[in-house]
């Protein structure tokens, strides 16, 4: 079997502006990045946003495993099989941080032949967006500290700067950091610190906005510091929202590509769902509701981390909730949820397979506490046995919610047919009644981390730091206490801890420290040991890559 990489590679793509006008997009309306990769204008933006809006379909998926779920890989093959059985679809994901990339989760194009093309450019440097958040991320941390070194006329006590620069690699070493050292001619002195750009505020705010002007408005309302009287600093107050909107004016536009099988897909945007809210951009979801019948998007991670915060901080901003959600899981992740080593996976073990179940089950409970209705899509392994396929359709059955097999790696659209006919009948059998699980407005913060923990997580009780306490008093004192929560924590668990797998309860979550992003609109509530800049394992992904004498990548999965 071809890899990931030789079957994009063996490829004939198809030139973007052919595949724009399956959007009803001219070449006009487009900014050509090369031959196969576009920017949207915003004139056409305007133009396509006045168009019907379609249904959306969220493809979310089990806590991730070591074994693998292929969450993207059934989000572009359900979205290639929709258009096979003759439905107008459209597909919306985030863009691949180079931080997994060379590291170990690898990259966000899919697999097989359920594919983004051109996966070597969407995995590395793309159109440039993640440089320009980057960029315009650290200009803000040299903007603010040349402030400081300029005679801080604002007030601003060094000792509370929050705001961290970004790269967008994982690197530990960066983590925590002394700047400013050499004499006064190099600056002021203090701690600072390296998120990965996916985690920058900016990234998020990049993300939710809805056009140039809400852009600016979102960065001006940014807090980076705390005066020495402990009132809050803005971008606003350092009047610098206007440089950061011009570094990002093509970034905040949507990015057009195909699939192998010639389905237009918007990629766009990049926070990670553990320790940011996980969703591609407002833009980018709204551009595609508007340009086919289906909308096929994915959200990171598993439901307790993308698939929550999608209903809860994107939806919102959206204004659209999706028609019905997709859960992805596979026999072998199940498996290692009920106890079993991944050396072992390829052996029948239906007693594993039951106990491991009891993830997927929470999940589907979720999903529907939401009032949206539930397909599952079982990505298939060559090792998956009858007996574990039959055992795996009977429990979700009676968990009353469809199910159906996806051999969309193997086999492309063909492998997603009877998963695309499942999902098409159950939104017009069907009626989602979505509905929070909290009142946005009127539950405070606490209020709002506990329905998480209890409702979502399964948890009994959630524990606060004297920091995190301190914390909630001060977003009181300032009106941010009835702002949406935006939960850091470990993708392994439904806990805070990554050891316990399947469905524990009666846990404790603790809640370490809380970061105001007032830009993007919540609050993030950091649990457990979770960073915010990853690092890289013994042996990242980067050992095995490479490039020949004529520029094709070798080794990119």
């Amino acid at each position: 079997m071809k890899t990931d990489i030789e079957i994009s590679q063996a490829t004939e793509l198809a030139p973007i502006t052919q595949i724009a006008e399956k959007l009803n997009l001219t070449a006009e309306d487009l900014e050509l990045y090369g031959k196969y990769k576009a920017k949207i204008d915003f004139s056409a933006l305007d133009r396509i946003h006045q168009q019907p809006e379609g249904k959306l379909i969220l493809v979310t998926s089990i806590n991730p495993t070591p074994a693998g779920e292929g969450k993207s890989t059934v989000t572009i093959g359900l979205g290639d099989a929709l258009n096979k059985i003759g439905k107008n679809t459209v597909i919306a994901l985030r863009e691949p941080s180079l931080g997994p990339v060379m590291g170990i989760k690898g990259g966000a194009t899919g697999g097989g032949y359920a594919q983004v093309l051109p996966m070597e450019d969407i995995n590395l440097h793309f159109t440039g967006d993640m440089h320009a958040i980057t960029t315009a991320n650290n200009a803000l941390s040299a903007l603010l500290d040349n402030h400081l070194h300029q005679g801080n006329e604002l007030g601003i006590d060094p000792r509370r700067v929050i705001w961290k620069r970004v790269v967008d690699l994982n690197d530990r070493e960066l983590r925590h950091i002394t700047v400013g050292l050499g004499g006064p001619i190099n600056g002021v002195p203090r701690e600072d610190g390296f998120d990965i750009t996916v985690a920058s505020e900016i990234m998020a705010v990049l993300c939710l906005s809805t056009d140039i002007q809400d852009l600016k408005k979102r960065l001006s309302n940014i807090v980076v510091a705390y005066t020495y009287d402990r009132e809050p600093i803005t971008v606003g107050d350092l009047k610098v929202e206007g440089a950061l909107a011009l570094i990002l004016k093509d970034a905040i536009k949507p990015n057009l590509v195909q699939t192998i099988y010639q389905t237009p897909a918007f990629v766009h945007g990049g926070p990670f769902a553990n320790i940011a809210h996980g969703c591609n951009s407002i833009l980018a979801t709204n551009t595609a509701l508007h340009c086919g019948d289906y909308t096929v998007t994915e959200a990171g991670f598993g439901a307790d981390l993308g698939g929550e915060k999608f209903l809860d901080i994107k939806v919102p901003s959206l204004g659209k909730t999706p028609d019905l959600v997709v859960i992805v899981a596979t026999i072998r992740a199940l498996k290692m949820h009920g106890g079993v080593a991944k050396s072992d996976l390829s052996a029948e073990n239906l007693e594993a397979l039951k106990t491991g179940f009891s993830n997927l089950a929470k999940h589907i409970a979720n999903m529907k506490k939401y009032g949206l209705p539930v397909v599952v899509a079982i990505n298939e392994f060559i090792s998956d046995t009858d007996k574990e396929i039959t055992l795996l359709k009977e429990l979700c059955e009676a968990e009353d919610v469809k199910v159906e097999l996806a051999s969309v790696w193997e086999k492309g659209p063909e492998g997603g047919v009877d998963l695309a006919n499942t999902v098409v009948q159950t939104i017009e059998e069907s009626e989602a009644k979505f509905t929070s699980i909290f009142s946005r407005e009127h539950d405070d913060i606490e209020e709002k981390v506990e329905t998480i923990v209890k409702e979502i997580y399964g948890g009994s009780e959630v524990n606060y730091s004297k920091k995190a306490k301190q914390q909630l008093a001060t977003f009181k004192k300032y009106g941010w206490d009835r702002l949406p929560v935006c939960m850091a924590k470990t993708q392994y668990s439904l806990s805070d801890d990554p050891a316990k797998l399947g469905a524990p309860s009666d846990f404790t979550v603790t809640i370490r420290e809380f970061v105001p992003k007032i830009g993007a609109g919540f609050i993030v509530a950091l649990t457990g040991d979770v960073m915010t800049m990853p690092g890289l394992p013994k042996k990242p992904a980067a050992l095995n890559m490479d490039v020949d004498a004529e520029g094709n990548a070798i080794g990119l999965f």
